[in-house]
Parts: structure tokens; sequence; C-alpha cells
């Protein structure tokens, strides 16, 4: 059960410094967001270092698009994003590589994509009336809580293979184990509070955040398995890099924002 141990450690490490950032929200919260995709970004670029990306767009894009994100809703986020196209093309034109340019760029473009505008939606999500505080919260702890729930589901009761041609580890038995724990804490967390969502949309809403979380897992270990690599980076010890504790929440906060946007 080391690998348990570790997810614990890590957790509880950085788990009540991210709480508190979406709590406070304003700079703390885009400071974490930021450097969360700063350093998720730097692993992915140097997993896919042979199809020379050009990271300073990515970095740049990624961080306004962050900021974007922070000072002016979802307007603003998509024009800070938008200055990666710029950056890239402008970066490709003045460079020297042989790799192809078309290569070169959309990985460039996939990492801020990717990395920068699912971060960007946790900030969105903080943002909304009139509890978008709770909501986000919410979010982070319900990730938490069906990853948790889902490791311990499929290590005890694991049989059936989800997706062994991409992540091998993960098993249908674990799914279900973890789905429902991660549906049951965001009803848990939003039932009886003062917000617009409640009751059966509770539900609804912890079911798009467990089932983004889950493809937003699965889609990074497609690229990792892709790229030929098993752990994005090594800083979080043997728990692997920043992309692997990030990987749900980029799919988590999209689905999290649209689906609230939805149902209110």
């Amino acid at each position: 059960m080391s690998s348990l141990l570790s997810r614990i450690a890590v957790v509880a490490a950085g788990l009540p410094l991210v709480l508190f950032a979406a709590y406070y929200g304003s700079w703390a919260l885009f400071a974490i967001v930021a450097l969360a995709a700063v350093l998720a970004l730097h692993e992915l670029y140097q997993m896919a270092r042979p199809l020379r990306p050009l990271v300073l767009a990515g970095y740049v894009g990624a961080l306004t698009t962050v900021l974007g994100a922070s000072l002016g809703g979802p307007e603003w986020m998509l024009g800070g994003f938008m200055v990666t196209l710029l950056l890239a093309f402008v970066f490709a034109a003045v460079s020297e590589t042989r790799q192809s340019t078309t290569v070169a760029v959309a990985t460039t473009v996939l990492g801020a994509a990717w990395i920068g505008l699912g971060l960007g939606h946790l900030v969105l999500v903080r943002d909304l009336e009139p509890d978008g505080r709770l909501v986000l919260i919410t979010v982070l702890v319900t990730v938490f809580v069906a990853d948790t729930f889902a490791y311990l589901g499929g290590r005890l009761a694991g049989r059936h293979k989800m997706a062994p041609g991409i992540s091998p580890g993960k098993t249908w038995e674990g799914f279900v184990v973890g789905a429902a724990a991660g549906i049951l804490t965001t009803w848990l967390a939003l039932n009886g509070e003062p917000i617009s969502i409640d009751g059966w949309e509770a539900f609804v809403l912890g079911g798009a955040i467990v089932l983004a979380a889950v493809a937003g897992d699965l889609f990074e270990s497609m690229v990792k398995r892709d790229l030929g690599v098993k752990d994005s980076g090594h800083v979080l010890l043997g728990h692997g890099g920043v992309l692997d504790r990030v990987d749900s929440l980029v799919f988590a906060g999209p689905a999290a924002y649209y689906t609230v946007l939805a149902l209110t």
C-alpha cells in the first residue's frame, strides 16, 4: 500500500493549501493555478521534447489564459489563450528546427489549451454566483474522494479492466466505487446550502464532475503512453508529477462550470 501512503502524504501536504486558495480566491487562487499550470505544462513539454514544442509560447499562453480568467472571466480567458497562437506563429517563423512546423505548433497549442484552459475554468467556477467558492471546493473534494475510492475499490475488488490499452490499472469495479463516492460527496456538500443547486441537480453535477475527472485521467494516460513515459515527472516524490495530479481537474473544472451554467 506504499502508493496509497504516497497519495495520502501528497494530499496532506497540498490539499490544505489548495482549499485555502479556493476559499480565499483573488491572488491566492491565481498564484496556485498559475504555478500548477506552468509546472504541468513544463512536464508535458519535457515528455514531448522530440516534437519540439515552442515552450515559451506555451508558458506565456497558459499564464495569460489563467490571468484572463482571473481578471475578466471567460472572454478574457479566451483572449489570453489566443496569445499562444500568436507567439507560436512568431517563434515558429524565426526558429530553426527540422521538426514539422505543424507538429511543433500543434503540440504547443495542445498544451496551452489542455492545461491553461482546463485550469482556468477552476477560476471561473470560483467566480460563479451565488457561491462559486463552495462549488469550487466541492469540485476539488469530489475529485479527490472519487480518485481515492476508485483506487481502493480497484485494489480490493478490481477484476475487469476498464481501458487496458490506455491505463491497465483501472478497473470497472474501481470506477463504480469511485463514482458512487464522488457523486455522494457532491450531494452532501451542496444539499441544504443556500445556492441554486440542490436535490437531483447536485447528483447531476456530481456525475458530470466524476465522469470528466475519469476522462481527464484517461486522456493523460493516453498521451503518456503515446509519448512512451510512465509518469509526467517526479516532483511529487513517488507520486508522479504535477500533471499526474491535475489531469482530472483540467477536465472536471470545465465540466463543473458548464453544468452549473446549464442547471441555473
